[in-house]
């Protein structure tokens, strides 16, 4: 059946076209191509979907899974999703990814997956045919999954871990800590090691980042804690803080600069996975999801809720009314008291 535009670029899963080719949905939506003429890959050619049909892999009898259109576009879910891949490698060390990845990622992802790809296997570009897929090896689908329903409701990493075909508790929470970020190949940052402190204020989306005005206050309270430089990415008015986006090309160059921080204070999901990754203390603020479906597993993160439960669920938003709330609520906060009971 073929889907209308909405259907298929919020299907629960990759796409068919015409051509019979396996198509990220998220593909056509930034490259503002039509969305009409596409069917569901769904359970077809073998395929294993966990949003279509609950299934079992029994991974100590494979050597090659084929994971197709995952672990997301963004840099947040894509560390999560390596993690679960790893997590999975570590209990059956003989087994190698193939991951078909939406051809239009943005580069500072692609450059995550170009960093993580000697752990992983072999990365290949969507669109490819079903048959370039061997098919007495495993096929799971994963695509677009913000669409699917566990991924509100279940902790991202277990969201991941469950769609592999896996049971999320199989995993021991130290596995999902991200620390394969530790044997990345990366730049060295241009200071030494714990001599700053991160306050990253910018998330993907200004519904979940820290407001402008709030900025350069959140900064001297930082400075008053800690007495050391405040770094982070983006200008902020405050006679300590430095701006790091000139030193920060790539995004070996980000993920260095969090993993030599003392510490880091942020909205922001993809640097405190990676601050995870390194066991680097953190504060992080959540304002459309609860904490633990982001940091149950990391025991250096304290998290604050704004309990601002009108956004709830909201992944994207710039919208005056809802930057007035979150406003209010970063107002509201004693950030002197919060870092002198948090750090």
């Amino acid at each position: 059946m073929l889907l209308d535009d909405v259907s298929a670029l919020t299907n629960a899963g990759s796409l068919l076209s015409a051509d019979g080719e396996i198509v990220a949905p998220y593909d056509l939506e930034v490259t503002d191509s039509p969305a009409t003429g596409y069917r569901a890959l769904g359970l077809s050619h073998g395929v294993c979907n966990a949003a279509l049909a609950p299934f079992t892999a029994d991974y100590s009898k494979l050597s090659r899974v084929h994971v197709i259109n995952g672990m997301g576009v963004t840099l947040g879910d894509s560390i999560i999703g390596i993690t679960a891949l790893l997590a999975i490698k570590a209990n059956f060390p003989h087994i190698s990814f193939t991951i078909y990845r939406p051809r239009h990622t943005p580069a500072y992802v692609k450059q995550l997956y170009e960093l993580a790809a000697p752990l992983l296997g072999t990365i290949v570009d969507l669109p490819v045919k079903p048959g370039a897929l061997a098919p007495h090896e495993l096929r799971i689908d994963i695509g677009n999954h913000l669409f699917w329903p566990k991924f509100a409701e279940l902790p991202m990493i277990d969201f991941f871990i469950d769609a592999m075909g896996l049971a999320p508790q199989t995993i021991p929470s130290g596995r999902k800590r991200n620390h394969w970020l530790k044997g990345l190949d990366l730049p060295r940052s241009h200071a030494t090691s714990g001599d700053y402190v991160l306050l990253c204020s910018t998330a993907s989306t200004p519904v979940r980042s820290i407001p402008v005005s709030q900025r350069a206050r959140l900064a001297e309270a930082m400075w008053q804690r800690f007495h050391l430089p405040v770094t982070g990415f983006g200008a902020i008015d405050h006679a300590h803080y430095t701006d790091l986006m000139p030193l920060a090309p790539s995004t070996a160059d980000f993920i260095a600069w969090i993993k030599s921080a003392r510490y880091l204070f942020t909205p922001d999901t993809a640097a405190l996975h990676i601050a995870a990754g390194f066991d680097i203390p953190t504060t992080a603020f959540f304002t459309t999801i609860a904490p633990d479906l982001r940091v149950r597993d990391y025991p250096n993160c304290h998290s604050v809720d704004l309990h601002l439960p009108q956004l709830k669920g909201i992944h994207a938003s710039n919208q005056t009314s809802d930057i007035e709330l979150i406003e209010r609520a970063y107002t509201a906060i004693n950030a002197v008291q919060l870092f002198s009971e948090t750090t």
